[in-house]
């Protein structure tokens, strides 16, 4: 099952419209959901992926559609993207967007980290989730099968899993029946504006008229916007995950314990990974936004390695043209996919780890292991909001890892935004200026 690249066929290859209610940029979970729930509110929508729907960072992270652990924030919003993954399949007819509701349990081997749980089990029973804490004993059983010394654990069985592979195509699927026009291979170089305002894009196969515009390009679009002249703090982390081959279904909930996470998957194997190294490319964004990742830095319970420098291409890489007109082939279309090659470390120590935590998954083997990159903002949380100008661009990105299980839920707040509908949850946590207007950074879990 090889990840999705620029060799990739084609499955989305509708014929721009020449004008639309609202343009959609990305087709990851982020925009292909606002897409669908455009339709469904009776407008028009094209919705424009420069290289493969959810060729990036959609199809490539673990599957997980997880509430516990949540920024306070984004909580509220992450109830809601349960409750609409549950009926996903349902509304639109497509079973690859079956949702499972497996739990997700998190282990601790000591009792500093069984603090750390107790302290969000309170934000949980504030919102009546069915999350519990586990003793050692309690979570042993529910982790059967994965090695270690547990002092205790937590879990949230109405938490679960769908298939990212599959499931961000067939919703993009639903959403074309529904009147979205969908065009791959198609990158939108800039936003056409008057007097302050959109009036559409440039694509480099053309002009599409629009009155709003949605900016859902995951790792690209601090550079989108930075063409515009706008400052969009976030910096983008290399993931790694691999998948075994079949394995006994033991029932498990998706596991992450220290240094090894793991989560069963519908084609009979399970999806692994360290869950503990972030790989960063120095680029020059690196130093401009240093000083405002500091506190993420400092919090984060993960492995920050730095690499150097970027592969030719990359979101930011040194030399990468920062300026460019309607009329210019810009990086968007010279890195159609990004398909980076898989951490040795992580593969490394995913070769130590999978026979010490499931000796039984050992046994399978791994059958592959690829890589993503992921948008991280400064508080590792995500902008969902209207931007600063032109007025009618919103912004949906920066969901640092988080993206896949709460994207339904971003897409519905995002739809209604764009729609001039009250969105139902706070966002002020997730505005476009909080790292410039003098507010604190307040990291979340990450």
């Amino acid at each position: 099952m090889p990840m999705i690249s620029e060799s990739t066929p084609v499955a989305f290859s509708d014929p721009l419209p020449e004008a639309v209610d609202v343009v959609v940029i990305g087709a990851g979970v982020i925009g292909t959901a606002t897409a669908w729930f455009l339709a469904r509110g009776g407008v028009s929508v094209a919705l424009c992926e420069k290289g493969r729907v959810a060729g990036e960072q959609s199809s490539r992270n673990w599957g997980w559609v997880r509430q516990q652990g949540r920024d306070r924030a984004e909580l509220p919003i992450m109830m809601e993207s349960n409750r609409i993954w549950r009926r996903l399949a349902g509304e639109t007819g497509e079973r690859d967007l079956a949702f499972t509701a497996s739990g997700c349990l998190y282990l601790a081997e000591d009792e500093r980290q069984l603090a750390r749980f107790d302290g969000w089990h309170e934000l949980a029973k504030q919102h009546q989730l069915d999350t519990r804490m586990l003793s050692g004993a309690e979570a042993r059983e529910a982790a059967s099968g994965i090695e270690g010394e547990w002092a205790g654990g937590m879990v949230t069985p109405g938490d679960g899993r769908a298939e990212p592979f599959v499931a961000v195509p067939a919703l993009a699927r639903a959403a074309r029946r529904l009147g979205v026009s969908i065009t791959e291979g198609c990158a939108v170089r800039t936003v056409e504006t008057t007097g302050g305002r959109v009036t559409g894009v440039r694509t480099e196969r053309g002009p599409v008229r629009a009155e709003r515009v949605v900016l859902a390009g995951g790792a690209w679009s601090t550079y989108f916007v930075g063409n515009l002249g706008l400052d969009l703090p976030q910096l983008v982390v290399r993931s790694t995950v691999g998948r075994t081959r079949a394995a006994p279904d033991r029932s498990l909930p998706n596991v992450s314990a220290p240094g090894f996470t793991v989560r069963r998957r519908e084609d009979g194997g399970y999806t692994v990974s360290t869950g503990d190294v972030a790989e960063h490319y120095l680029c020059p964004r690196s130093f401009r936004y240093f000083t405002k990742f500091l506190p993420l830095l400092k919090l984060s319970a993960r492995d920050i390695r730095i690499r150097l420098k970027p592969p030719a291409g990359y979101p930011g890489a040194w030399g990468s043209k920062a300026r460019w007109s309607g009329d210019e082939v810009t990086p968007f279309e010279r890195m159609r996919v990004l398909d980076p090659p898989p951490s040795e470390l992580v593969r490394r120590r995913l070769a130590e780890r999978l026979p010490r935590r499931a000796p039984w998954l050992d046994e399978a083997g791994i059958a592959e292991v690829w890589a993503g990159m992921i948008d991280v903002t400064p508080d590792a949380v995500p902008y969902i909001c209207e931007a600063p100008a032109p007025g009618g661009l919103f912004i949906g990105t920066g969901l640092s890892g988080h993206g896949f299980g709460i994207g339904p839920g971003v897409g519905r707040v995002l739809a209604d935004l764009v729609l001039g509908r009250p969105p139902g949850h706070d966002l002020a946590r997730f505005r476009f200026g909080r790292f410039t207007d003098g507010s604190p950074i307040v990291p979340g879990p990450y």
